[in-house]
């Protein structure tokens, strides 16, 4: 493949010169690891998108009944790779292109040779059903941590489409710890997939004046990588013009490229800071969907707080926080699908177990019901009111609080939360374009938004005390 690229292909160059596809370092490390299933994590403008183009481009037109489809994150980008193609197609012998390689078709996003029954296709995972009624023999899925909507099923109706024999290749640069691509890169190993990583040192371009005052952390780089005097300049001009987000554009390792992201509502420091020193729970229960760190004392008074959900089975969690009310320390977590009913026993049972707790019930949506059976069921009369009302009501008023203290909490008492979900809810909770915030595609704030009540209740409780 090397060589058929080098001697059939031409590609415009950073210069805008064209001329032969050579392979960099970072085409040929792919070409050496890639299996049938490949999922690509790396910093900006490597020439990954290119090279895999090009493999596929010369599959197609090498062999009979080939489908390729390459599907970028917008139909600008879509656009852009086409252009790439076609440029590929135009630089070929005219021979080739009047005979065998002769086109019938050559829109802005479709490329058909009738003599070979082959075609090459570029989508937008925005377009309504991408790959839908397609038998496809070569996938690649571009950008993917960038798709709009529902990314991962996009991804799966893509995955239906391919033929079992197919090569599949999901790349993209990182784009927080959340969503359809993050997923897909910690899965890779169980599901068979070859992960290929690709810091930014690897594109021969990135070089910049040569420094010689190295800092530590520096020091530390080129002993671990061998990287040059004019790659850590390089280097220092992406802290100047990208500062936090130099970790998440230009990756140097796989796990702090998916940390660094300027959407994060909170201080991802203080998260992995936390995240690191979590202690163990004494006990689970429920399967695991209950944790509990901190046995109830009797000289303590608690706090149940509860998220409430519908309990569908593919829908939102409910979840349940217990926290002592002088210290606020995390002492007992729930997540689990319930439905109003069982939630309302759940929470009664940790209420009595932590010495007849304040239960503070989200009123929104199914807290109602929530509310109901604690009352003529349980008979629970320890119930926090919010303006006389039984139960916590989330505004758009006052969230922006909730959130705000919750964060202010991560980063002055990180020690008082203990739970990894909670956590990592945290780390995919971010800002919408909008001006609101809420979970990441693909992730849950349920753990979160429990939390946030808790801690304002609390506050609550203590300034009327």
């Amino acid at each position: 493949m090397i060589s058929a690229a080098k001697e059939l292909l031409k590609v415009r160059d950073r210069n805008g010169s064209v001329g032969p596809l050579i392979a960099n370092p970072l085409q040929l490390s792919f070409e050496q690891r890639r299996g049938q299933s490949n999922i690509v994590l790396k910093a900006r403008q490597m020439g990954v998108t290119t090279w895999v183009a090009a493999r596929m481009f010369i599959k197609t037109i090498t062999a009979k009944g080939v489908l390729t489809v390459q599907v970028a994150q917008t139909r600008e980008a879509a656009e852009g790779i086409f252009r790439m193609v076609q440029r590929f197609w135009e630089q070929l012998p005219k021979e080739a292109q009047e005979g065998p390689l002769r086109r019938s078709r050559a829109n802005s996003g479709q490329m058909c040779f009738p003599e070979l029954d082959s075609e090459f296709r570029i989508l937008s995972a925005g377009d309504s059903g991408a790959g839908r009624g397609l038998s496809i023999q070569n996938l690649h899925l571009s950008e993917v941590s960038r798709w709009p909507g529902d990314a991962q099923e996009t991804l799966a109706g893509l995955r239906a489409a391919l033929s079992p024999s197919g090569e599949l290749v999901i790349e993209s640069t990182p784009n927080g710890a959340y969503g359809c691509f993050y997923s897909e890169w910690n899965q890779a190993r169980e599901n068979g997939t070859v992960q290929h990583f690709f810091p930014w040192w690897m594109e021969p371009a990135y070089v910049s004046d040569a420094v010689t005052d190295l800092t530590a952390e520096e020091k530390t780089l080129v002993l671990a990588h061998g990287l040059t005097a004019k790659q850590i300049g390089y280097r220092r001009t992406l802290e100047a013009s990208y500062q936090g987000l130099r970790c998440q554009e230009f990756a140097e390792d796989a796990v702090s490229c998916f940390r660094a992201t300027g959407d994060c509502c909170f201080d991802v420091d203080a998260i992995e800071g936390r995240l690191a020193q979590l202690p163990e729970p004494l006990e689970t229960r429920r399967g695991g969907n209950l944790q509990l760190w901190l046995p109830p004392l009797s000289e303590n008074r608690y706090l149940v707080s509860v998220d409430t959900a519908g309990g569908g089975s593919a829908g939102d969690f409910a979840a349940v926080q217990v926290i002592e009310i002088r210290t606020g320390l995390q002492c007992a977590e729930l997540r689990q699908r319930l439905n109003p009913l069982e939630l309302a026993a759940a929470a009664v049972q940790l209420a009595h177990e932590y010495g007849g707790a304040v239960i503070a019930v989200e009123r929104n949506n199914h807290g109602s019901g929530v509310l109901a059976y604690l009352d003529s069921v349980h008979r629970y009369a320890n119930v926090y009111a919010m303006d006389g009302l039984a139960g916590w009501l989330t505004t758009a008023g006052n969230k922006p609080r909730m959130i705000g203290h919750l964060g202010a909490l991560l980063v002055q008492s990180p020690e008082i939360f203990a739970s990894a979900r909670l956590l990592e809810e945290c780390r995919t909770f971010i800002n919408w374009p909008n001006g609101r915030t809420g979970a990441a595609p693909g992730s849950h704030d349920d753990c979160l938004m429990a939390m946030a009540i808790a801690q304002s209740v609390r506050t609550e409780l203590l300034t009327r005390l």
